[in-house]
C-alpha cells in the first residue's frame, strides 16, 4: 500500500496524527476512504469501507459505513461528504411543493419551454410536465431590460396576495425568477426580502443566486428545483450534522459538488441544487488527478457501479465543466434543465445491478432499470429474480461465487441460474449464452457512452487511456478499451471506493457565470477585464466573510464565445493576469481552435462573448501520494490459485487468479488473470500484460 502525507487540514492537530475522511452515498453501496497521516513519520495508513445505502435515511449509511470502517468521527480532522439524495429527490418526485413567482406575463415559461424535441417525428410526442402547475406560477409587475436597464418599477403590492394563497395551498418552498435578471439582481432581492418577511422559516430561492446566465427557461426551471429539493437537503444536511456531533465530530463537513469541488456545508444548505452530481464529479476529479500523477494527461475516466455507468474524457489534466446540463433527457423526452456548474459527463443506466430483459421482438436488453441495493442481484439472496450484470458476471466465473462482495455475502447461484435461465428461454439459447449475451450487450452499451465523451467531441480515443473504477469499471475495461482502440487502462488502487478518494483531492470551488455580452474586437479588452474583475472581488468578499484568506484564493477565467448571432458557445481559456487588446487575436485563434474540433468547420464570422466563467479556488489540504519502495516480491507472491474464467468473446481460458490485497508495487503478470479485492474484481484479458505501479495502481497494456 502506498504511503500517504497531507498538507495542514483546516483546522487540523498539530499532534502526531492527522485523519481525513471521505464518505460517498451511491444508488447502491455508501463508501468511505480515510487516511491516516503520521506527522513524524510522513507515512500513514488508508482504511476503506462499503455499506449498504440506506434510503430515506441516507445519513444512517454513512455512520453505518464509518462504523464498518472502524473510524471514530470524533478523531476526524477533515471531513468531505458527497450524496445522490439531491438527483434522487427530484428524479422520484420526492421534493417540496413549489410556488413560482415570476414577471407579469411570464408565468408559462416552464410550460413553453424548448422546441428541441428528441423525438421529432413522433407526432403525439409530449413535452416533459412541469414541477410547477399553472395554479402556483404567480407574477408580479416590473421590468427589466437586457442590458439591466429598469423599464417598469417593481410591484409588489400583490405579494401579500399570493403569499396567503401558497399556504392554502400547501406551498413548501418558493421559486423566484423575473425576466432578464442576470442582468440586474435589484428586483429578484427586492422580492426575495419581502418573500421571507411575509413569510419567516419559509424556503425560498432566487435564480440569482444560483445563476446569472440568459435563457429564462433554463434559469426558471433551475430556481423552481432548486426549491423543490431545499427542504430535502435541509433535513438531511441537518440530520447528517446531526449524527457526526451525536458520534463526537467536532468540526464541520465539506459537502462535495457537481463542478469537481468542495464547499462548506452553510454554504451548499443554501443552493443544494449544486449537489445535483456530486458522486460522480468526485470519481471524475480522482481519475483527473491520479492521470497528473502517473502521467497521463489524457484520459477517460470510467465509473461503474450498482446501478449507472459513467464516463468522462479529460483532456490535458482538466476536468470540462458545463452548465448545459439536463436530466431525464433520453430519445423520447426533453428532459429537465438544470443550469448549474456540473462536470462534462455521460451517464447511462449501465451497471452491476442492471436488469436483463427480453423485448416483444425477441431483443435483448440490460437496463436502464436496476435491482438497486434492495432486493439487489438475484446473487444476494434477498428476493431478486431477475438477472442483472452481476449475476451473469458470477455464473461465468468472472466474479469468484465463493468470494462474493469480498467474503461477504454467500452468492446464491441457484436463484442465478433461474434468472438467467428465463433470459435464456425467451432468447432460445443456454444459461451460458444468456449470460455472454447480457455482458455483450451491457459493454456495448458502455462502449456507447464513451464514444459520447471521445469520438463525438472530435477526440481519438487511442490517444486517452482509462481509468476504470468503481465496483464494475476494473471488470469490463479492458473489453471497452478492445473495442475502441485504447492500448492502456488503468485500475487505480481502492478502485471500488474511488469517488469518496476523489473528494480528498478536491478544493473549495465556486463557479460563477455571467452573462456580458461584448464584440471581440479592438477595444473590447477593458470590458471583458472589467467582467472578470467585478467577480473576482465579489467572490473574494465571499470567501473572506467565511475565513479564507485573500492570499489563498485561486482564478481560473474562461470567456463563452460563439460567432454571432448564434445560439450556442464555446468556451475557451483565458490566460492570467490583465486582459490588453493584444491578448484578443490569441483568444480569438482560441476560440476558431476549439470550435473545430468540436463542429469539425470554422466560420470567418465575427466572433463574440456572450459571458463569463470564473472559477474560484481555496485548497482546504489536499493530499500528496508518495511511491512505495519495491520490495522484489514477485506476482506469485499473490497467486491465489486458477480458475477457469469465460471471457465472453475470448472463451473460456484457465487464469490466474490474484490477491489484490498482497500486491505489491513492481509485481507483473499476464492474462488470462484475475485480481480479487473486496469490493472489486480486475479482469484481465489473454495476452494483456499488467503491472503494479509505484502508488498501487493496477496498469493493463493491451497486445494487439
Amino acid at each position: 500500500m502506498p504511503d500517504f502525507s497531507s498538507l495542514n487540514a483546516e483546522g487540523g492537530r498539530d499532534d502526531l496524527y492527522t485523519i481525513r475522511a471521505a464518505t460517498d452515498v451511491g444508488g447502491t453501496f455508501t463508501d468511505l476512504v480515510c487516511f491516516e497521516t503520521n506527522h513524524s513519520t510522513g507515512g500513514g495508513r488508508i482504511i476503506t469501507a462499503k455499506c449498504d445505502t440506506t434510503p430515506p435515511n441516507f445519513e444512517k449509511g454513512v455512520l453505518n459505513v464509518l462504523e464498518k470502517g472502524g473510524v471514530d468521527p470524533s478523531s476526524v480532522d477533515f471531513l468531505a461528504h458527497g450524496s445522490t439524495v439531491i438527483i434522487n429527490a427530484i428524479t422520484q418526485r420526492k421534493g417540496a411543493k413549489v410556488g413560482l413567482i415570476t414577471t407579469e406575463g411570464f408565468r408559462d415559461t416552464l410550460e413553453i419551454a424548448r422546441g428541441n424535441r428528441p423525438d421529432f417525428f413522433n407526432l403525439n410526442y409530449r413535452k416533459p410536465k412541469p414541477f410547477v402547475p399553472r395554479y402556483l406560477r404567480r407574477e408580479l409587475p416590473g421590468r427589466i431590460s437586457y442590458r439591466g436597464e429598469e423599464l417598469k418599477p417593481l410591484d409588489l403590492s400583490g405579494l401579500s396576495a399570493i403569499i396567503e394563497d401558497f399556504k392554502t395551498e400547501g406551498v413548501e418552498a418558493v421559486a423566484i425568477c423575473f425576466l432578464h435578471s442576470y442582468a440586474d439582481t435589484s428586483h429578484e432581492k427586492a422580492a426575495l426580502a419581502e418573500v421571507q418577511r411575509l413569510w419567516p422559516g419559509v424556503s425560498v430561492v432566487s435564480s440569482h443566486q444560483i445563476t446569472r446566465e440568459w435563457r429564462e427557461y433554463e434559469r426558471t426551471n433551475t430556481a423552481v428545483l432548486s426549491a423543490h429539493v431545499q427542504p430535502v437537503s435541509e433535513r438531511y444536511l441537518s440530520s447528517l450534522l446531526a449524527g457526526l456531533r451525536e458520534k463526537g465530530f467536532k468540526k464541520s463537513p465539506y459537502i462535495m459538488q457537481s463542478n469537481c469541488g468542495v464547499d462548506s456545508l452553510e454554504s451548499v444548505s443554501k443552493i443544494p441544487i449544486t449537489m445535483v452530481e456530486s458522486g460522480p464529479a468526485s470519481g471524475i476529479l480522482g481519475a483527473a488527478e491520479l492521470g497528473k500523477l502517473i502521467g497521463e494527461a489524457n484520459v477517460l475516466a470510467l465509473d461503474i457501479g450498482g446501478t449507472t455507468a459513467k464516463c468522462s474524457s479529460i483532456e490535458n489534466g482538466e476536468v470540462k465543466i458545463k452548465t448545459e446540463y439536463w436530466i431525464e433527457r433520453d430519445s423520447t423526452s426533453a428532459g429537465y434543465p438544470i443550469m448549474v456548474p456540473v462536470v462534462d459527463l455521460v451517464e447511462i443506466g449501465s451497471g452491476g445491478g442492471s436488469i436483463s430483459w427480453v423485448d416483444d421482438f425477441g431483443k435483448l436488453h440490460v437496463g436502464p432499470q436496476s435491482a438497486g441495493a434492495l432486493p439487489g442481484p438475484s446473487a444476494y439472496g434477498r428476493g431478486g429474480r431477475q438477472a442483472t450484470t452481476t449475476d451473469a458476471n458470477l455464473w461465468l466465473g468472472r466474479i469468484n461465487k465463493d468470494y462474493f462482495c469480498g467474503g461477504e455475502v454467500v452468492a446464491d447461484m441457484g436463484a442465478v441460474k433461474v434468472a438467467i435461465d428465463a433470459v435464456g428461454q425467451k432468447l432460445g439459447v443456454d444459461t451460458d449464452e444468456a449470460a455472454r449475451g447480457i455482458i455483450r450487450i451491457a459493454n456495448n452499451n458502455m462502449v456507447n457512452a464513451l464514444k459520447l465523451v471521445s469520438v463525438n467531441r472530435g477526440y481519438d480515443p487511442r490517444d486517452f487511456t482509462i481509468v476504470a473504477f468503481g465496483g464494475g469499471g476494473p471488470m469490463h475495461a479492458v473489453a471497452l478499451a478492445a473495442e475502441l482502440g485504447v492500448r492502456k487502462v488503468v485500475v487505480p488502487a481502492a478502485a471500488a471506493v474511488f469517488s469518496a478518494w476523489g473528494m480528498m483531492m478536491s478544493d473549495l470551488r465556486r463557479d460563477y457565470f455571467v452573462t456580458r455580452p461584448i464584440d471581440l474586437k479592438p477595444g473590447a479588452a477593458a470590458g471583458i477585464e472589467q467582467a472578470f474583475a467585478e467577480v473576482e472581488e465579489q467572490s473574494r468578499r465571499q470567501f473572506v466573510a467565511e475565513g479564507i484568506e485573500a492570499a489563498r484564493i485561486r482564478f481560473l477565467r474562461y470567456g463563452k464565445f460563439r460567432y454571432q448571432n448564434q445560439g450556442h458557445t464555446t468556451e475557451v481559456l483565458i490566460a492570467a493576469g490583465q486582459i490588453i487588446d493584444e491578448q484578443l487575436a490569441e483568444i480569438e485563434a482560441s476560440f476558431h481552435e476549439t470550435y473545430q474540433r468540436e463542429y469539425t468547420y470554422r466560420l470567418s464570422a465575427p466572433v463574440e462573448m456572450v459571458g463569463i466563467h470564473l472559477v474560484a479556488s481555496a485548497e482546504v489540504s489536499k493530499l500528496t501520494m508518495q511511491n512505495c519502495a519495491f520490495t522484489g516480491a514477485v506476482a506469485e507472491d499473490a497467486l491465489k490459485g486458477y480458475r477457469n474464467v469465460d471471457y465472453a468473446l475470448e472463451g473460456i481460458h484457465k487464469a490466474a487468479i490474484y490477491d489484490g490485497s498482497k500486491l505489491e508495487p513492481g509485481m507483473t503478470f499476464s492474462g488470462p488473470a484475475i485480481v480479487e479485492d473486496l469490493g472489486t474484481t480486475v479482469l484481465v484479458h489473454p495476452g494483456n500484460r499488467a503491472h503494479v505501479d509505484g502508488y498501487g495502481n493496477i496498469c493493463i497494456h493491451l497486445v494487439r
